[in-house]
C-alpha cells in the first residue's frame, strides 16, 4: 500500500507544494513545529534513509539544501534546522524547520495555521527558489 507521502506526490492527497523535480518533492508539514516547516521526500518510496542508494541519498540532501536556502529567505528565523526521524511515515523524509528557539525542533511544539496562512507561506518560499 502506498505511503501517505506517495499519495501526496501522486496528487491523491492535497498538499502545499514547495518544489518538485524528477526525483524529489517538497511540501509544507500540515502539523508544523514552526511556520514554514517543510518536508523533503524522494519520489521513490523507501522506508529508511540509509536504505537509499548513494545517488538518491546525495540528491535528496542537495534538493533539501536548495529548499532550506529558500525557506531561510522566506521565513524569519535564526536558522533552518534539519531532522530525520522516520518513525511517523514509512517513507524517507527530511524535516526542514525554521528555528528561533530549541523547542521548535522537539516535535512537541506545534503551531496552528489556517489554509490561507499555509498557502501564503508556500508561495513565499516558492518565490525564493
Amino acid at each position: 500500500m502506498p505511503s501517505v507521502f506517495t499519495k501526496i506526490i501522486n496528487g491523491e492527497i492535497p498538499s502545499y507544494k514547495i518544489a518538485e523535480d524528477d526525483n524529489f518533492f517538497a511540501f509544507l508539514d500540515i502539523n508544523p513545529n514552526a511556520i514554514g516547516h517543510t518536508l523533503c521526500v524522494p519520489k521513490k518510496e523507501v522506508d529508511k534513509i540509509f536504505d537509499l542508494d548513494a545517488t538518491t541519498y546525495a540528491g535528496l540532501m542537495e534538493f533539501s539544501r536548495k529548499v532550506a536556502l529558500a525557506l531561510e529567505k522566506a521565513v524569519k528565523c535564526k536558522r533552518v534546522g534539519i531532522a530525520v526521524v522516520g518513525l511517523e511515515v514509512p517513507h524517507v523524509h527530511i524535516h526542514l524547520i525554521p528555528l528561533n528557539k530549541m523547542s521548535e525542533i522537539t516535535f512537541q511544539h506545534k503551531v496552528q495555521l489556517s489554509r490561507e496562512e499555509f498557502e501564503q507561506i508556500a508561495e513565499s518560499i516558492r518565490k525564493e527558489l
